[in-house]
């Protein structure tokens, strides 16, 4: 009866210790929203992430920041965000005001990537437009069309800074003007040669092989800098830090330096 008292205890243990194995061995899926001017970068670099870390997952959401900020608050499950300015991040960053029940992680938080505000043009510019300060005077015009981001979109938002900087009305100015959601969409406009010029991000343009016959200084608009944190609900926290790591990697930085963003960590 002893022996097979501890013949039943010895399996009990192996089963436990294999139901253990089989848990640490579960694929972990981390979800991170990144904004649209990211996707190709960010595309290749969760790839190499996956490649050195077997088990885990790198699930990606495009969109422009606004709209996932949105998605995070309405409680979509995220597990890292990276955001294309600072307004979309302090309104999860308790330490900025932000009060919403999804928050992240302050201690996280980082400013990753700098980009630069550009005006670029379809193949052969047709519009023959150089710079901000002629596409300024075409505005007021009238005579040109140009695609920018929604008001909601970091893009759209450093555009109607470019504007006031210029004495621009956007209203006054609205038939000259086609909105995108985000900056990919916007710069489809571009590639298309459905307007005559776009106000994007010089990493979009670099991506889809677009013409930069202008960038906006620090002046202009402030400056372009993309923040990330991991969400302080993370059910992924460690796994999103390490990857947040990886993209502070110099590895990470040539990926993001090879299309025109200059890597901050």
């Amino acid at each position: 009866m002893k022996r097979l008292i501890c013949l039943v205890l010895a399996l009990v243990l192996l089963l436990l210790l294999c139901s253990g194995c089989h848990r640490s061995d579960e694929a972990v899926t981390l979800r991170v929203f990144a904004a649209a001017s990211l996707t190709e970068t960010l595309t290749q670099l969760g790839g190499r992430f996956q490649a050195d870390h077997p088990g885990v997952k790198v699930e990606f959401t495009f969109d422009s920041s606004g709209t996932l900020l949105t998605q995070i608050k309405e409680g979509a499950e995220c597990d890292l965000f990276l955001s294309a300015a600072q307004k979309q991040m302090d309104a999860l960053d308790p330490n900025a005001g932000g009060t919403d029940a999804a928050q992240i992680d302050p201690e996280t938080r980082v400013d990753l990537l700098e980009n630069q505000v550009a005006l670029a043009v379809p193949d052969g510019n047709p519009k023959g437009i150089d710079a901000f300060d002629e596409l300024a005077a075409h505005l007021l015009a009238g005579d040109v069309l140009l695609a920018m981001g929604n008001a909601d979109v970091p893009v759209g938002q450093y555009t109607q800074k470019i504007f006031a900087y210029y004495g621009i009305d956007e209203a006054a100015v609205a038939g000259c003007l086609s909105y995108g959601s985000n900056v990919k969409e916007v710069t489809t406009q571009v590639g298309e040669a459905s307007v005559d010029c776009g106000i994007i991000y010089r990493t979009d343009a670099v991506s889809a092989g677009l013409t930069v016959v202008d960038t906006a200084t620090a002046e202009m608009c402030g400056q372009v800098i993309y923040p990330a944190a991991v969400l302080q609900g993370s059910a992924n926290h460690t796994t999103a830090k390490e990857f947040l790591a990886f993209l502070q990697t110099d590895e990470a930085g040539a990926v993001f330096a090879s299309v025109g963003f200059r890597p901050l960590s």
